[in-house]
């Protein structure tokens, strides 16, 4: 991230609720409310794109366009459902603190920031040496542009069945042929990039928004060109949120090896408009990256270490009056050279604990240390 010019941003973790919820474009249901006497209803931020976009148009209005941001920071979600009274210990107990890596661009729209997110985003995974991995592309506005052959009433269960990827759902809505034959077209419209921008193209021209389609072109000709490796890359046009949060690009990082959604993002113009003090509309993409997902995959692909590194030096006062000597040896150590692992110990135990210690351990060198300053090196 600090490669590409972006910088840290830390925002707070208790939020009223109103701005949590980014004007109804997330749900309630999945945030953890605490109750506050003076404050109202409060709430642990179950993401971190609100947050940061109502910091950018009121403390950091006044800064240079456009904004290049990251954060390292825990989140809290819950099920929608939550979890019913008298429910079992697991229940009660199941995780509902993450933690994301990610970045947000705001104040830049086109097709050159979306394609600076889908590039970092590209070449993070490409360092961590994920191994089989997808980026599936989605165009919010594009998608919507094909709903609307549906009419009203079913467009809204069409786009349900789609965000939930229910093709059962989808076959048995009260359509007629042409409609459930595009429906289900529509839910299969994904694949090389190239075919599937040809398929829209020649299959629905009546309901293809001309400009998107370009910049959907122009964006994939440059991920391809400027990217230092090629990015496996899915256009996915059934891709669609059950909430209108999202304006353009939607983007997730999926693992083929184990399907885990290792994370997501998108282009978000209409977000920051709610939190402007005067209501302007400024554009904003991201991305986000759940850390636990990524973890669990490089343990299955052997990528991290499967223990914690040993100790260099074990430091050893000899005496009780040596403690003194032990600690200033033990920094001389550190100090020698970076990274050093010494470890002090803190007495009590005999020479042959000592020496099995430092053998379970991993410990290769011992330094018994007299009170004068001398040590023995073993």
């Amino acid at each position: 991230f600090h490669r590409w010019g972006y910088r840290r941003i830390i925002t707070s973790t208790l939020e009223s609720m109103d701005m949590l919820m980014a004007g109804g474009a997330l749900s309630r249901s999945t945030a953890i409310q605490l109750e506050d006497s003076w404050e109202g209803t409060l709430g642990l931020r179950p993401e971190l794109t609100a947050s940061i976009a109502r910091v950018a148009v009121t403390r950091m209005a006044g800064e240079t366009f456009p904004q290049r941001l990251y954060y390292n920071a825990n989140v809290f979600r819950r099920s929608p459902t939550g979890v019913p009274a008298g429910g079992s210990f697991a229940a009660r107990g199941r995780q509902v603190e993450f933690y994301q890596s990610g970045v947000e661009l705001l104040f830049a729209g086109g097709v050159l920031a979306d394609a600076e997110i889908l590039l970092l985003l590209a070449e993070c995974l490409q360092n961590l040496e994920l191994g089989d991995w997808h980026l599936i592309l989605g165009e919010a506005g594009l998608t919507r542009s094909l709903l609307e052959v549906f009419p009203p009433p079913l467009r809204t269960e069409v786009r349900s069945c789609l965000a939930n990827l229910d093709r059962i759902a989808l076959e048995n809505l009260p359509l007629s042929p042409e409609l459930r034959d595009r429906a289900l077209w529509l839910f299969d419209l994904r694949g090389q990039p190239a075919d599937v921008l040809q398929q829209v193209i020649q299959f629905a021209p009546e309901q293809a928004n001309a400009q998107s389609v370009q910049n959907l072109k122009s964006l994939v000709e440059l991920l391809q060109e400027s990217a230092s490796s090629p990015i496996p890359l899915i256009l996915d046009l059934s891709t669609i949120e059950t909430i209108d949060y999202y304006t353009g690009i939607i983007v997730s990082v999926v693992s083929a090896t184990n399907t885990r959604v290792l994370g997501k993002g998108g282009r978000y113009d209409r977000l920051l408009e709610l939190y402007h003090p005067q209501g302007e509309s400024l554009p904003g993409v991201g991305f986000a990256l759940n850390l636990e997902e990524l973890h669990a995959c490089l343990l299955s692909q052997a990528q991290l270490p499967q223990q914690l590194p040993a100790s260099d030096w074990l430091v050893v006062a000899k005496t009780p009056q040596a403690a003194t000597a032990a600690f200033r040896h033990a920094r001389e150590l550190r100090d020698s050279e970076s990274q050093m692992r010494v470890e002090v110990d803190l007495g009590g135990r005999q020479r042959e604990e000592i020496l099995d210690y430092a053998k379970a351990c991993g410990i290769s060198r011992i330094a018994w240390v007299e009170a004068d300053g001398t040590a023995a090196i073993e």
